[in-house]
């Protein structure tokens, strides 16, 4: 094998290991009982298979088979974790799965959908969000020590010598013990008596196999740990559940969309009269990252937003979603330098960036361009004012637009919101999450001081017809979108501004100005000299918005702790974006889905814990 690359990288596996596709999967759902346990479930319901190795995926597709054949008709939600310690290729999964053509409809959106050989943990939204694949590239006893969750059922693979050693350690049977409850149930068609043993010695009690296919070493257990609960984890939230998301910007939207698409209902509030009325109302937005020089948890948590945003608006994003590929452009002396430290530290598969030359870099954009830089092919641009709208669409969202929150109170386990509008009933619901942008401080119940800032940003509507217009987005000092809309009307966004202390609302000529001169300086050629010091500028458009950033520079997302450290039942916090909230609002929204509906997380323990609402407190500055 060979040596392992630098990160985030991982070693692929070896086609070789995956020779024989004739994995036990229809033994494991049987002996599971999946059909019968599918079909109970309620709505807003959710059920959770973890198997100790993913291998070709075989398993995760019969279960994801089973689901469609069985699992209820109203919205409920299949999750499934797994772990790769050497994760197929692309490439190499293709080849493994196309030997089973009864499972091409689900292989191919697997294909479709399959990570960069990236270390870390990967959330797959499958089947509309049906079905959820949590996939941990990475040791695997390292990798269930990072997530949150606890199993319906278990899928058992002692796996080859090549991949596992051929053993079952105590190691792995009390990672198993740790994320099971009374109840869960575990299969291992082909098992060891010393696996059983320790299987046992873990807390399943083994069951008599009535399977008339199930063979002479199987095991089937159900999980009755003798000493003590498994420890606490979070319970799935109880069918019915109405939930407030209080802000309809792409942050509020989108999870008020996932929410809505398991099954709850929800009421999404917003003092304009529609979705994406304030900085997520940007005619076009980029959507990338910067990634760091160093591959530390902020960085990671940056890559994990960028490759679920990638996927996300490639398969939800529909019209709305312009997959052109974005440069990161080496423009000045300082970022040349600091990509090269950042190539040469870290290793990045070629499917989610590469460095270019000058000449290549003017291929891909169709752009004159003074310097290479980084390019990211499933990057892009988005319209995100018409994308909150088609989210905020859906039949389980109620929309109370025009309306201003003046009151939270909490009583038992419910909120009450009151509004301003009299004409509309003041809101009830089990939880309550703000998502209010620069605002959510203002409408946090009781008193205290947040270490929040808002930043203006103003982006200029640039006419096609005064700049060439490239073919795919450009970043650096400020980033430049491909001309869009009607012929005869194209125009392109560029900004935007970085304005810490004004609080200007409307659009401003100095704005606009301040925008030309630093994407002149950037792309010179690409602007007609003087522009900037002309009367043009004037005359040109432009929309300002807020932008809502945290002392750290890191979001938002999770329970909402007051300033002794005491978390507020069924209050949620989510804001702080920044100038990347359309790169994190996907994967943050998926992840505070999974924390209001007590549901498997897409985030590990050491990343949610960037993200956490108790440090946005100051210090000594308690709440009440």
């Amino acid at each position: 094998m060979n040596p392992s690359p630098a990160p985030p990288a991982i070693t692929p596996a070896e086609l070789g290991w995956f020779d024989d596709v004739s994995e036990s999967s229809q033994a494991y759902i049987k002996l599971n009982d999946l059909p019968a346990r599918f079909a109970a479930l309620p709505e807003a319901g959710c059920f959770v298979v973890a198997e100790n190795s993913f291998r070709s995926g075989l398993n995760f597709l019969a279960a994801w088979q089973a689901w469609r054949a069985f699992g209820p008709s109203h919205s409920a939600t299949l999750h499934f974790i797994s772990a790769a310690r050497c994760p197929l290729s692309r490439q190499d999964l293709e080849k493994v799965l196309s030997r089973r053509p009864e499972l091409r409809e689900f292989s191919d959106e697997l294909i479709a959908n399959y990570p960069a050989l990236i270390r870390g943990t990967h959330r797959l939204v499958l089947e509309g969000g049906r079905v959820r694949l949590t996939l941990i590239f990475g040791a695997r006893h390292e990798a269930y020590d990072t997530v949150s969750f606890l199993a319906d059922a278990w899928f058992f693979n002692v796996g080859s010598p090549a991949e596992s050693r051929g053993a079952c350690p105590e190691e792995t049977t009390n990672h198993i013990h740790k994320f099971s409850r009374p109840g869960t149930t575990l299969a291992a068609p082909q098992s060891t008596q010393a696996c059983q043993i320790a299987l046992e010695k873990a807390g399943f009690l083994k069951q008599a196999c009535n399977s008339l296919d199930s063979q002479p070493d199987s095991f089937y257990g159900i999980f009755q740990p003798g000493k003590g609960p498994s420890p606490a984890q979070s319970k799935p939230a109880e069918p019915g559940m109405s939930v407030a998301v209080i802000g309809a910007g792409i942050a509020g939207c989108l999870l008020a969309n996932n929410l809505a698409q398991r099954g709850y209902s929800v009421t999404l509030v917003d003092a304009a009269d529609d979705a994406g009325s304030a900085a997520s109302g940007n005619l076009q937005g980029a959507m990338y990252v910067k990634l760091g020089v160093e591959f530390n948890h902020q960085t990671e948590l940056a890559l994990s937003a960028l490759t679920f945003s990638q996927r996300f608006y490639s398969n939800q994003g529909g019209p709305l979603w312009h997959p052109t590929g974005l440069l990161q452009l080496a423009w000045s002396d300082g970022e040349q330098d600091r990509q090269r430290r950042f190539i040469e530290r870290n290793q990045y598969p070629k499917d989610v960036l590469r460095q270019v030359s000058r000449e290549e870099a003017e291929t891909l954009t169709g752009a004159a361009l003074e310097s290479g830089g980084l390019w990211f092919p499933g990057s892009g641009w988005l319209e995100p004012g018409k994308l909150c709208n088609a989210l905020a669409m859906h039949p389980r969202i109620h929309k109370m637009f025009g309306c201003s929150i003046t009151k939270m109170v909490a009583t038992g386990d419910q909120w009450r919101l009151a509004l301003t509008n009299n004409d509309s009933p003041n809101i009830q619901a089990n939880r309550v999450v703000i998502c209010a942008g620069h605002l959510s401080p203002l409408l946090i119940p009781g008193s205290g001081a947040f270490r929040f800032k808002a930043i203006r940003g103003q982006v200029t509507h640039l006419p096609e017809a005064l700049a060439a217009s490239p073919s795919a987005v450009i970043c650096g000092a400020r980033y430049l979108n491909p001309a869009h809309g009607l012929e005869g009307q194209r125009q392109a966004v560029i900004g935007a501004t970085f304005d810490l202390h004004d609080r200007e609302p409307e659009p401003t000529t100095e704005s606009h100005r301040e925008n030309i001169r630093a994407l002149s300086a950037m792309v010179p050629q690409m602007l007609p000299p003087g522009m900037a010091s002309s009367d043009l500028p004037e005359r040109l458009t432009g929309r300002v918005g807020f932008r809502c950033t945290t002392h750290d520079y890191q979001p938002v997302a999770g329970p909402f702790y007051d300033g002794s450290g005491v978390a507020v039942s069924g209050l949620y916090l989510f804001t702080g974006l920044g100038s990347k909230g359309l790169t994190y609002a996907p994967l943050l929204a998926e992840f505070m889905a999974d924390q209001i509906s007590g549901q498997p997380t897409a985030l590990p323990r050491s990343l949610a814990k960037k993200l956490a609402t108790a440090r946005m407190h100051r210090p000594n500055v308690a709440s009440s």
